[in-house]
């Protein structure tokens, strides 16, 4: 197969010495009680940031934290993030409170080779979302040179991953490469039997993706949340479990789109975890997923569905997994996505976790070193597999 980072231009073809480069990072971490949860994504743009500090550049970082709406939230600042990534490289790291502005300028000018500057929340400008022209302008104005290691926002067009590479000649980061590289094989040449775990809360968020990726997926495995839009979709009783009332016809739409087709399998749950609530103390029993009683609602999948879903997994040749398969920060509820994860782990197929929640599951549970490939992106990631166009990606291509 070729090379799939070939048609990109890379750091590698820049001369970076005493150059301002502007480098979109995906530092939006979990934080509780200001403190930050999970670091990945920090160490995950360490290869960039590193390759770039010691070729003498001068490094300014951006990137949005959470949905501040545009406006400035103050338990939104990227200051863990600066502290944070100051205790990871070999380097020294300045937090800006700005974005733009003459100070941000001044202060990237004064800057010496080889330092870093992190600047403020971009979501905290409402130009960021908009990709709005002054807002482009204004970043670009601080930089020499753009590069884009946001995996998680390649599928989104805003103003510090897309707009400012349409200005500055702009290359991919080496994380975007790794992403590449390692979704690639489940596009171009995937080994079937091809598996899907479509987990998680909404239909709306995945239905796209079935859709665009039937083709090539042999056995769908559904399950989270989503799965009882699918059940009641079928016509069956799913008591008081989310559902999306929006989706259901899209979902039977879909559902009977397979029933015709015959080439892809959809597995829905035969059985689930239930309690009357969204808790860890509630009462908790396994009941038939189709027959769930009123007041109670699903929240993880059951053991007889856990044992198929295995079972399907160990066959797989190539393996997506997008999306938990129950509530897995409750532990009555963990059994489904640890579980099933387990088999993951053990498959000897290619294996692929999409980014966010699954990723994070992963991790906790101890799988994440046996998968052959981790995406820090979720959307994105099922951007990539579904074969859509990404904007932020396609402008970083070369000719």
């Amino acid at each position: 197969m070729i090379d799939p980072t070939s048609e990109y231009k890379m750091l590698e073809d820049l001369d970076l010495s005493g150059k301002r480069v502007m480098v979109r990072v995906d530092f939006n971490v979990p934080l509780q009680d200001g403190e930050i949860t999970d670091d990945n994504r920090i160490k995950s743009a360490l290869p960039t940031i590193n390759y770039l500090v010691d070729h003498d550049a001068k490094v300014i970082l951006t990137s949005h934290l959470g949905r501040p709406g545009g406006e400035i939230k103050e338990e939104l600042r990227l200051d863990p993030v600066g502290e944070r990534l100051d205790e990871l490289i070999d380097a020294d790291v300045k937090k800006l409170d700005d974005v733009i502005g003459p100070h941000v300028k001044q202060e990237i000018d004064k800057a010496h080779p080889g330092s870093v500057i992190l600047l403020e929340n971009t979501r905290f400008h409402p130009g960021e979302k908009k990709n709005s022209e002054d807002f482009v302008n204004s970043l670009s104005k601080l930089a020499d040179v753009f590069v884009n290691d946001a995996f998680g926002m390649v599928h989104r067009k805003h103003a510090s991953n897309y707009g400012v590479a349409t200005v500055l000649p702009a290359v991919a980061g080496k994380l975007i490469l790794k992403e590449v590289e390692g979704l690639t094989p489940a596009v171009a040449n995937p080994g079937h039997p091809f598996v899907a775990i479509i987990g998680g809360k909404k239909a709306s968020s995945k239905i796209g993706a079935l859709w665009d990726m039937m083709e090539r997926v042999d056995k769908f495995l559904i399950g989270g949340a989503l799965a009882f839009t699918f059940l009641h979709a079928q016509g069956h009783i799913v008591g008081d479990s989310v559902i999306e009332d929006s989706m259901v016809d899209d979902v039977r739409d879909f559902l009977e789109n397979v029933d015709d087709d015959r080439h892809t399998e959809v597995i829905l749950p035969q059985d689930a975890k239930i309690s009357r609530e969204f808790s860890e103390t509630g009462d908790v029993k396994t009941a038939d997923a189709r027959k769930i009683p009123p007041e109670w609602m699903g929240i993880d999948i059951g053991p007889v569905t856990i044992r198929q879903f295995s079972d399907v997994v160990e066959e797989a040749k190539t393996l997506v997994w997008a999306g938990p398969l129950g509530a897995f920060e409750l532990e009555p509820f963990q059994a489904g996505t640890k579980e099933v994860g387990e088999a993951v782990a053990e498959a000897d197929g290619y294996r692929i976790i999409g980014g966010g929640e699954t990723g994070a599951a992963i991790k906790e549970f101890g799988f994440a070193d046996e998968m052959d490939h981790v995406s820090t992106g979720g959307g994105a990631c099922l951007g990539f597999l579904r074969g859509k166009e990404l904007p932020a990606l396609e402008v970083l291509k070369a000719g």
